[in-house]
């Protein structure tokens, strides 16, 4: 069982970035993807007042822009740009999402086996708290025809993925590349998204 100060302390440790966006809503409808859209949107809170890791970018968008850095595709669309994970997969797609987009070449994958394992531990925990039931999906186009593709090996720089990202251009910040998890699970789903930018 996942506690609230297992789980605050490994987004933090692992996730902690001001372009990773980390945020958890209720699962509401039997179709997630409308649960994932409201994440996104920020329309709803954590169901369990756990931390939520997006302040600097949520502030840049502000009301007008409400899902930025989102431009997320209508909830009936958003499937289609999806791919399912395993479990495992999941937890080295959440690994990876500590990287730099472009200045930090495969730091997970680099590490002393210690801290690759700690990295991949600290995501074990995050996934942990939709329970063993929960299902996963990525953007990322590596999982079309795999379920199981090693993100740790390929790294952010050799991921390619459907972007969720909006055109827009504020706070000067170009949008240029993403990474997304989603876990759903009967009562929860999970967002889980590294944005690079600069």
């Amino acid at each position: 069982m996942v506690t609230e100060a297992d789980w605050n302390a490994a987004a933090l440790r692992l996730l902690d970035d001001p372009y990773v966006f980390v945020a958890t809503g209720p699962r509401r409808h039997e179709d997630w993807a409308h649960d994932v859209h409201a994440v996104m949107y920020r329309a709803v809170p954590d169901p369990r007042g756990w931390i939520r890791l997006d302040a600097e970018i949520s502030d840049i968008g502000g009301p007008a822009l409400p899902a930025y850095p989102f431009d997320p595709p209508a909830a009936a669309e958003m499937p289609g740009r999806l791919y399912r994970l395993e479990a495992e997969a999941a937890v080295g797609a959440l690994a990876v999402m500590t990287e730099e987009w472009q200045a930090e070449p495969a730091p997970v994958r680099s590490r002393s086996r210690e801290g690759r394992e700690a990295a991949l531990a600290d995501a074990r925990t995050l996934l942990g708290r939709y329970g063993p039931g929960a299902r996963y999906w990525t953007n990322a186009t590596a999982a079309a025809s795999d379920p199981a593709p090693d993100f740790v090996g390929a790294c952010l720089q050799g991921t390619r993925s459907h972007s969720f990202l909006t055109s827009a251009y504020l706070g000067g910040l170009d949008l240029f590349d993403d990474l997304g998890l989603i876990a759903v699970s009967d009562d929860e789903v999970g967002v889980f998204w590294s944005i690079g930018a600069y």
